[in-house]
């Protein structure tokens, strides 16, 4: 176990730093140390990494497996909105090997490189009364591999298939930790209007035709914009639908 950042990297003060050599999950772990200072949880070893929906979670070796543990005073909504905090930390973080015109940002937590999924947010919260006192944001990167296509409709990618760097987790990590709590700061001071707007300035399809599936229907139309609770608003032939949770498709 490591709480030192890398030499040379500026972390983030008042944030704790844990690096293990294998966990089953780092959203488990988050759940199950509930510290009471942010603390990113990195895995180097993960055997039972899930995302979205219960889905599985493939973490070969060499690969991105971490999660930020948040002590948290929010309504549910705002904290469902550090979903665009990460993938704007995330993208700043994958900028420092991949030129930034290689990398969007796909709604509702996902970046792109070159148009392939390089990685995934996951959000799982903790509290009472629709109040969060804890979140959990998990992150995983393709950094050295990316699982096979088939199942995924935006195949996956890795960073080093895509740009031949060769980044440990750990050096990843120290980029997305300080780039993370930039974000959260502006956040924090200016609410979620600044970051809405610079999500929109990466956004993959934007002012295009995508697929919006949630639990219960399947929208087409044009990706217009999110609204100031970032839902995904859609001009569908019926109108505008506001969408606040579901998937995107190309």
């Amino acid at each position: 176990m490591s709480t030192e950042a890398a030499p040379g990297r500026v972390w983030p003060a008042g944030v704790d730093r844990v690096v293990l050599a294998e966990s089953d999950s780092t959203m488990a772990e988050a759940a199950r140390r509930a510290p009471d200072r942010p603390t990113w949880i990195l895995a180097l070893r993960q055997t039972a990494g899930r995302g979205r929906r219960g889905r599985v979670w493939i973490d070969p070796a060499g690969n991105f497996a971490a999660t930020l543990a948040l002590p948290l005073a929010a309504p549910a909504p705002e904290a469902a909105l550090y979903s665009f905090v990460a993938a704007l930390a995330l993208r700043d973080a994958l900028a420092t090997w991949a030129a930034p015109e290689r990398l969007a940002l796909k709604w509702p937590n996902d970046v792109l490189l070159d148009g392939g999924k390089v990685s995934g947010i996951l959000l799982e919260s903790a509290g009472q009364g629709g109040a969060v006192t804890r979140l959990a944001i998990g992150i995983g990167v393709n950094l050295r591999t990316a699982p096979p296509a088939e199942g995924h409709q935006v195949p996956p990618v890795s960073l080093a298939q895509a740009t031949g760097a060769e980044v440990a987790p750990e050096a990843f990590l120290d980029r997305l930790a300080p780039a993370f709590a930039d974000h959260q700061a502006r956040f924090t001071a200016e609410g979620f209007a600044p970051i809405r707007t610079e999500w929109l300035a990466h956004a993959a399809r934007l002012g295009q035709r995508v697929t919006a599936r949630t639990t219960r229907e399947t929208l087409l139309g044009v990706f217009e914009t999110l609204d100031p609770t970032g839902a995904l608003v859609l001009a569908t032939a019926e109108g505008r639908r506001c969408i606040p949770a579901g998937e995107v498709f190309f």
